[in-house]
């Protein structure tokens, strides 16, 4: 956890990467995709905590079909900036098998987390499963699950807000911005 003065240290030295503008326009385009090809399934939409609240809390009031919603969460971060073991904190608590599945994400980074997500419930009988996120980071290289759904692609930096943190802090900014030096 960053003292409030060690975040906004962070924060004033950070590069703007995703406008609030921008933002806003990828969550509606992505509104929009799901909708065409969600609108008839009635999918059980899950939310990956803590990253995806305010990603999915733009989204879910913006797909004007009947869904049913509950959420997950699982984590390799803590409050690190790498990757580590990964841990279940909350599974579903809504039958998956034979739904169709859509499970909405801040970040698909190196794909680890979400290709377990999606495995598993795969393995508990969902239907199908379809990955929205906000943003996709460029690695360069390939990861083990792609999404179906993106917002924004981003550099491969550290970056922070619209429900994406920096050691616990800024997931409440309405913009994306990247940490100096990571």
């Amino acid at each position: 956890m960053l003292s409030a003065g060690e975040a906004q240290r962070i924060f004033d030295e950070a590069d703007l990467i995703v406008t609030a503008q921008d933002a806003d326009a990828a969550v509606k385009r992505l509104a929009g995709e799901i909708t065409a090809a969600l609108k008839d399934t009635h999918p059980l939409v899950l939310s990956v905590m803590g990253g995806a609240v305010i990603f999915t809390g733009q989204l879910l009031p913006l797909l004007a079909f009947p869904l049913e919603f509950d959420y997950l969460h699982v984590t390799r971060y803590g409050d690190t900036t790498t990757g580590g073991e990964l841990s279940w904190i909350v599974a579903p608590r809504v039958p998956i098998a034979g739904r169709s599945v859509l499970v909405v994400d801040d970040i698909l980074d190196e794909g680890i987390t979400l290709a377990a997500v999606k495995r598993r419930l795969i393995e508990q009988g969902a239907k199908d499963c379809r990955i929205a996120v906000f943003a996709d980071k460029d690695l360069g290289r390939a990861k083990p699950v792609t999404a179906d759904f993106v917002g924004v692609r981003l550099p491969d930096r550290y970056v922070f807000g619209f429900g994406m943190d920096v050691k616990g802090a800024w997931r409440n900014l309405p913009a994306v911005y990247a940490v100096k030096g990571l």
